[in-house]
């Protein structure tokens, strides 16, 4: 019994480390957080930011707002929950995919400053994901889980098989929490699960078959390209593939 306790404990630990680490939700101080496996626990961060803006949404249509309207402010909720980490990381991706030169494409990413092409980057991730939104009147707050969360399985299947092309970074010790392709497998599990309750409660094979298929195809694809253009991925393209997968996904459910 102790053992289950302790083993609990660590499973909150870490999953609260995941929050502090890929959110700016509040949390009150916990001692002895652990940031090693953040990387691990991503895809039951991205089901709960997904759950938060579900409510909102389903808040703000309570209070009558009209979809488009509404699809943006929950975009804009969007990069309040996240603090905009990974859309900052599909800015400097972006910006760093416009140099030629491949060698210099990693020191324009990590320069701070955003250039042009981050800029139109972000802004076509934001159209894209409100004019989808804005398409879906129904289940909103199930796609918005399952967008969120098959976005950051993406980027485990990008820290997984793919090399890191830096020797430190922001992104660099995900590779401790993410060393193979077994290890992206709970998540997998997790999110199939998810599917199958959204079967069981609302009985839409249709969109619980779709999330899954769509889901992993995007995901998988978007981590493969970054990796195509970079030769490898840095801890900005990881928030690059969470954030095109999260665009181009939503954008794929209009279709069912």
């Amino acid at each position: 019994m102790a053992k289950i306790l302790r083993w609990c404990q660590q499973q909150f630990l870490q999953i609260g480390a995941s929050v502090i680490f890929y959110t700016a939700i509040p949390l009150p101080y916990i001692k002895n957080l652990e940031f090693e496996m953040v990387a691990y626990f991503a895809p039951v961060v991205g089901l709960m930011i997904g759950g938060i803006l579900g409510l909102g949404d389903l808040g703000l249509n309570y209070l009558g707002i009209p979809i488009l309207t509404r699809s943006a402010l929950v975009v804009g909720g969007w990069i309040g929950v996240t603090g905009g980490l990974h859309l900052d990381g599909a800015m400097d991706t972006a910006d760093g995919l416009a140099v030629g030169d491949p060698e210099r494409r990693l020191q324009v990413m990590v320069d701070s400053a955003t250039g042009a092409f981050g800029a139109m980057a972000a802004i076509a991730i934001l159209l894209l994901k409100t004019a989808a939104l804005s398409d879906l009147s129904e289940n909103r707050y199930l796609v918005l889980m399952a967008v969120c969360g098959w976005g950051r399985w993406g980027q485990q299947i990008a820290i997984a098989f793919y090399p890191y092309l830096k020797p430190t970074g922001k992104g660099a010790f995900h590779k401790q929490a993410i060393r193979s392709g077994w290890d992206v497998l709970p998540s997998l599990f997790l999110l199939l699960g998810f599917s199958g309750v959204i079967w069981l409660i609302n009985q839409q094979l249709v969109l619980a078959v779709g999330l899954v298929i769509g889901g992993s195809i995007i995901s998988t694809f978007t981590a493969a390209w970054f990796n195509h253009k970079l030769g490898g991925h840095t801890g900005d393209t990881y928030g690059a593939v969470v954030e095109w997968t999260e665009a181009l996904f939503l954008c794929l459910i209009t279709s069912f």
